[in-house]
């Protein structure tokens, strides 16, 4: 007991405890509603037996044959795909370009690029409204503001990780390569591009991890019902009396997201494989 007061984080046991209270607690309600996609009855809370009807085989309430379900997870995919497409290579620019500007407004300039990261996604969201109705009317609200407000957030994200990137790398591969003769463009597509492929890969999934949850925005910048996504149909629906439909929606949406994660891992691991012991270890760090 003395022992324990005097160093009590010495042998972690609660630690653990507490680690494990926390996973059961995030992951199990989750595991109910994905169960709960299965039910055979329109229950959400009483298990009636096996079924996958609420994903195709129901003429009326199934995920594939409603037509509104199916379009929000269509929608959503698209403001996904979009965001990760423009967001990734702004956000690798901009961070090649902020980790080179060594200056007093370079420093301004990266103070302001966390904007986005502390920002309310509320006031974020309104200030986007604002911005569509009032001053950029010719674009209106509808699937382009949505990708630009979606764009708009995630770019931030792009850059932190990009730049811790850069700055476990150093500058010590790109000074080789030209010392070796590489004009700037080779330094840049064959040296550092692939020495950021991780980060590239791994932001990429995060934009569309953040994108295909993103509900804020993208309700504030919604138009008609062809710009509804997964979360803002999860959220209109949630307070009714839905069916498990419902749940089906949500588990497809998930199940997306971590078929992207895990790809995105696997392809890092494929890439790793191909290297040389030293960008390896460069990669790993």
């Amino acid at each position: 007991m003395r022992a324990w007061i005097a160093n009590p984080w010495g042998r972690p046991r609660f630690l653990r405890l507490f680690t494990w209270l926390y996973v059961i607690w995030s992951i199990v309600p989750v595991a109910i509603a994905i169960a709960f996609s299965f039910n055979d009855g329109r229950s959400r809370s009483a298990w009636q037996g096996f079924s996958t009807r609420w994903y195709y085989h129901d003429p009326l309430g199934s995920v594939w044959q409603d037509d509104a379900l199916r379009s929000a997870m269509y929608h959503s995919l698209e403001l996904a795909f979009f965001a990760m497409l423009i967001a990734t290579p702004l956000g690798v620019a901009l961070a090649l370009g902020l980790q080179r500007w060594q200056s007093r407004s370079g420093t301004a300039a990266n103070g302001l690029m966390l904007i986005p990261l502390v920002t309310p996604e509320l006031v974020m969201g309104a200030s986007m409204f604002i911005l569509f109705t009032q001053l950029f009317g010719f674009i209106g609200l509808g699937t382009p503001a949505q990708i630009i407000g979606q764009v708009t957030f995630s770019i931030s994200y792009v850059v932190v990780i990009v730049r811790g990137r850069l700055a476990s790398i150093g500058p010590e591969y790109e000074e080789a390569a030209a010392d070796l003769g590489a004009p700037p463009h080779d330094v840049l597509l064959r040296v550092l591009l692939p020495l950021l492929s991780p980060a590239i890969l791994a932001s990429a999934a995060v934009v569309f991890a953040l994108s295909i949850d993103d509900f804020v925005v993208t309700q504030y910048l919604a138009g008609d019902a062809d710009t509804t996504t997964v979360s803002m149909l999860l959220y209109a629906s949630a307070r009714g009396a839905p069916t498990p439909a419902l749940n089906a929606l949500a588990t497809i949406a998930l199940f997306i997201t971590l078929g992207t994660l895990t790809l995105v891992y696997f392809v890092y691991r494929r890439f790793a494989g191909g290297e040389d012991a030293t960008a390896v270890a460069a990669l790993e760090v």
